[in-house]
């Protein structure tokens, strides 16, 4: 069941546009698809091995409201920090979303 008054945390979903400029050249932006209020499930740093040696990355499960329309190829803004989406899980029948992201680097 979900819990709406967990969800105390303002959370941006943006997604990449491509814009044409008159001069012919394409410019990528990230622009706002949704603000809205999620609960921040797990806020760890996780550290795993790559072909490179040892990384570390920020993983952070946030909690909305159902909607509709996002993918993996999205975004979310929090806290000043941006975080590629890993996962999306439905929860129940369109009842939430739980959004995995991975902070991404500037």
């Amino acid at each position: 069941m979900l819990n709406i008054g967990t969800m105390d945390r303002r959370i941006t979903i943006e997604r990449e546009m491509e814009t044409v400029k008159p001069s012919g050249s394409v410019v990528k932006t990230w622009a706002p698809v949704a603000t809205v209020w999620a609960e921040v499930l797990q806020q760890t740093a996780s550290e795993f091995f790559t072909g490179y040696g040892e990384a570390e990355t920020g993983t952070v499960i946030f909690r909305v409201r159902y909607r509709p329309g996002i993918t993996t190829k999205d975004r979310v803004t929090y806290d000043g920090t941006d975080y590629g989406l890993k996962e999306i899980k439905q929860l129940g029948r369109r009842d939430a979303l739980e959004l995995r992201g991975e902070a991404l680097k500037s």
